[in-house]
């Protein structure tokens, strides 16, 4: 099973340079993707800021429909995010990517190269 960190999606959704490389994987991988409740949120947020909130609805269908697993950490996991960060030289975001993946023991899938020092598989497209 792979965790998709947000990039993987803004990258499909504003058609950048990998788009395609992302979109492959996940058509390959349909059935073994999961996607953190902070990604889920953080796409909307994006699409906000571009003045693209029509599309919310219709992507978070595409998504349930095609039965993406949504995960959310445990209040546990949550109230370590400062200690692991610091440890671990990670942002926010990449932080609880990072917990998620570990909590659930799933392969993270990114584009991100800030997670080379972590102690979970991490692949890219």
């Amino acid at each position: 099973m792979f965790l998709s960190d947000t990039n993987i999606f803004l990258e499909i959704l504003l058609q950048q340079e990998k788009a395609s490389l992302c979109q492959s994987f996940l058509d390959r991988h349909v059935n073994e993707i999961a996607i953190s409740d902070f990604s889920l949120h953080s796409i909307g947020v994006v699409l906000f800021r571009l003045k693209k909130q029509a599309f919310l609805k219709e992507i978070y269908n595409d998504l349930f429909n095609a039965g993406i697993q949504i995960l959310s950490l445990p209040k546990s996991s949550l109230i370590l995010i400062g200690d692991i960060s610091r440890r671990l030289n990670l942002d926010f975001d990449d932080t609880y990517q990072y917990l998620v993946a570990k909590e659930f023991g799933l392969t993270l899938l990114t584009l991100d190269q800030n997670f080379k020092s972590v102690d979970i598989s991490v692949i890219h497209p």
